[in-house]
């Protein structure tokens, strides 16, 4: 006999080997009819799995958040099978879950075309309503090679030899058609439901190698419910609207070209507002007691080799070439902690110099694949708002304290108000004694505490070296970024031999933290336009207000409008070319000019302008003076405007 705990807390006893479905009927049959898998100690499973050994025991339906993978996996085996149905002789590979959806890999000699996709759904809804049950057999390595040769999937035959030897080959069948896959499934094919959409065609290499074959992919989404689908399809044709790589190219920020892949060429108007960003960041972190500094862009790679880089990391990494005159080799820097490292090592360090915080916007260079580049969210070449704070042991829930305040007062001034934080714990492989990291991770439990924060646990997902925590931020349109992290370092000061003197007047080595606060200033300068649109509050917009003449007769006023405006702080252009004003309307609202100050003989007469405001109909005419002082005002950073305040 086996004893199962409920959700509920009572216990009950069944026979041996008893499938979850069995144990749902013992319950209710409405219960049976309702669940697509079940959670055996923690362990999502197969419904028709035999039950072994006591353990909790918990149903899922299909409208439980945790079965949407289910689905999603579900769907990317009808998919395959829809393809097969179409076009027999197409080689199946992989259809794994991703965030938002799914893919799948196919080998046939001609890519697929959006013009496919409609075809396909159509299929996949025909298999769907047969509601054909998903069961699974154990095969034989053999066995599934065999019988895969003599289908001509070699793919197939690849995959079960990269399985390894310990583990069973599982064979999911669905109707006639039938799979490679580790599972687990829901009961039929019709728990799928409707709610799904295949949604762009993509090439990909086997295996991510490009030197192996091309395959034609295809990305899908499902959700339970109708509702959900048709909200994420929103969300996708809004978040298309505010790709930062149109808005950049209309607003004239920055652009990408094949001469220094994954690398940003900022025009003026994008450095206007990468540097914005940038002296933001500088004020918050040198009000909060950090020195800033600058470590090289080039060190030897023996450095690496002490931090542990170039045995873990080096695939990411740029080296340059030996010279016949150098035998050194050097390398491009992918992070800043082992200059700040070498700063801190300069000069003798005492325990009443910690907290030590250094700060650098310090740029590196990781190699990504051309793939997976993507605009200013995924480059090679990046600027980081880092931070390394060197502490004592005792130090660390009070500095990790003030860093979580930092970050996220820092968050609310650009307007995410909507932040998820999630701790990181000790991952399996790491470094350090277990009684360290207990400290550390209890530090970071309390400054979480006392920030009165929520936070998520990502059990086993710390750093080898330390446990984390990352900050999730949410946009206007519901989706999520990480962005900031803070790490807790037990490794790499001792690795590199850096340490203080204590009250005892012995060597200790201190304990680095790491923090960053956009992370990325190039991604977070992307998240930044599609967050907003492009619309940005006047203290970040490149251009806050551009000056637009109605006639020449008003040039001359113009052009001492926007000499008063310079004055007063405020970035303003002019627009005295000989057009109408509706197409200098439109022209600027295009490029998300936030202000446009228009002015003709009445106002240069009556010493006016006429306000209109980007995305507000109709405009307001004010003096000129009144105007100015009312922008400047608006134009104030929320930060020095805190300062203003409590200065009054």
């Amino acid at each position: 006999m086996v004893t199962l705990t409920f959700p509920d807390g009572a216990r009950r006893e069944f026979p041996d080997n008893i499938t979850g479905l069995e144990v749902a009927k013992s319950i209710s049959p409405s219960l049976a009819k309702r669940s697509v898998a079940m959670v055996l100690d923690g362990e999502l499973r197969d419904l028709a799995d035999p039950i072994r050994k006591d353990a909790r025991i918990e149903f899922l339906t299909r409208e439980d958040p945790r079965a949407l993978e289910l689905i999603r996996h579900d769907c990317a085996h009808v998919l395959a099978e829809a393809v097969q149905s179409l076009w027999p002789g197409t080689q199946v590979t992989i259809g794994p879950v991703i965030e938002n959806g799914f893919y799948y890999d196919f080998f046939r000699n001609e890519p697929f075309t959006p013009e496919d996709l409609p075809l396909i759904e159509k299929k996949m809804r025909e298999i769907i309503a047969r509601d054909r049950p998903f069961t699974k057999e154990v095969w034989s390595r053999e066995e599934a090679k065999r019988k895969f040769a003599e289908m001509g999937e070699r793919f197939k035959v690849e995959l079960v030899d990269a399985i390894p030897e310990d583990q069973e080959i599982r064979i999911y069948r669905q109707g006639e058609w039938f799979d490679l896959c580790r599972g687990p499934h829901m009961t039929s094919t019709g728990k799928i439901g409707n709610a799904f959409k295949l949604m762009k065609v993509a090439g990909a290499y086997w295996r991510g190698d490009s030197n192996r074959e091309m395959l034609s992919r295809i990305y899908g989404t499902a959700f339970a419910k109708q509702e959900e689908l048709d909200a994420y399809l929103k969300q996708i044709e809004e978040a298309e609207k505010r790709d930062h790589r149109r808005l950049g190219r209309e607003m004239d920020l920055f652009h990408f070209q094949e001469e220094a892949p994954g690398s940003v060429f900022w025009h003026a108007k994008g450095w206007t507002l990468f540097q914005t960003l940038e002296n933001y960041i500088r004020r918050r972190q040198t009000a909060a007691g950090y020195i800033e500094v600058n470590s090289p862009q080039l060190m030897d790679s023996s450095l690496w080799v002490a931090t542990g880089h170039m045995q873990t990391y080096r695939e990411n990494m740029f080296l340059t070439e030996q010279r016949e005159d150098d035998a050194r080799r050097y390398v491009v820097k992918p992070m800043n902690c082992p200059g700040h490292v070498q700063i801190f090592k300069n000069g003798l360090k005492s325990y009443r110099d910690l907290p030590l915080k250094i700060a650098e916007f310090g740029k590196v260079h990781r190699f990504e694949p051309s793939g997976a580049l993507h605009g200013l969210m995924r480059v090679r070449a990046f600027t980081q708002d880092d931070a390394h704070v060197f502490v004592t042991e005792d130090q660390i829930a009070a500095e990790c304290l003030a860093m979580n305040d930092l970050i996220l007062s820092i968050y609310e001034d650009f307007g995410f108000s909507d932040v998820r934080i999630k701790f990181s714990d000790r991952p399996e492989k790491r470094i350090g004694d277990d009684a360290v990291w207990d400290k550390s991770e209890a530090a970071l439990m309390r400054a979480l505490e006392a920030s009165g924060r929520p936070w998520t646990l990502n059990k086993g997902e710390g750093a080898f070296y330390g446990p984390k925590l990352e900050y999730v931020l949410r946009d206007a349109i519901g989706r999520d970024w990480q962005c900031g992290t803070v790490q807790v370092d037990l490794n790499l000061p001792g690795r590199l031999g850096a340490f203080y003197i204590d009250e005892h007047s012995e060597k200790v080595t201190p304990v680095m933290l790491h923090r960053a606060m956009f992370g990325s200033l190039e991604r977070f300068t992307g998240i930044l336009i599609e967050h907003y649109a492009g619309h940005f509050p006047l203290w970040l917009a490149p251009v806050q207000a551009v000056v637009c003449t109605i006639v020449s007769d008003a040039d001359g006023y113009a052009r001492e409008a926007i000499a008063q405006a310079r004055a007063r702080g405020l970035r303003v252009e002019g627009d005295l070319r000989n057009e109408k004003i509706n197409y200098k309307v439109r022209e600027h609202s295009l490029a998300k000019v936030p202000v446009l100050l228009v002015v003709g003989k009445k106002e240069a007469a009556e010493r006016t302008v006429s306000i209109r405001r980007l995305g507000r109909e109709g405009q307001t005419v004010m003096p000129l003076e009144a105007a100015l002082a009312m922008l400047a005002d608006e134009a104030i950073p929320p930060d020095v405007k805190r300062e203003m305040r409590a200065a009054a």
